[in-house]
């Protein structure tokens, strides 16, 4: 797998780190709105057909497949 992909990509159970936000102002504002900023590290905890639910700490984020899409993350090794 490449160092930089879109989230959509990561296997349930790995963790990553947000590198960049690919869809605009829009999706930025509402990520940042959420708490997942550049630099955060998510848990990827389930997947289900294009959507997924991460977590970051003890709080879970249900993400569709469009969004998943749109925010590039790198593997972050244990």
């Amino acid at each position: 797998m490449p160092a930089t992909f879109p989230l959509s990509m990561a296997v349930e159970g790995s963790r990553v780190r947000v590198v960049a936000l690919r869809g605009g102002i829009r999706l930025d504002k509402r990520m940042t709105e959420m708490g997942l900023n550049l630099g955060s590290e998510l848990s990827v905890r389930h997947r289900q057909g294009g959507g997924m639910v991460v977590s970051r700490g003890e709080t879970r984020f249900a993400l569709g497949g469009g969004m998943a899409h749109k925010i590039m993350v790198e593997r972050v090794e244990p």
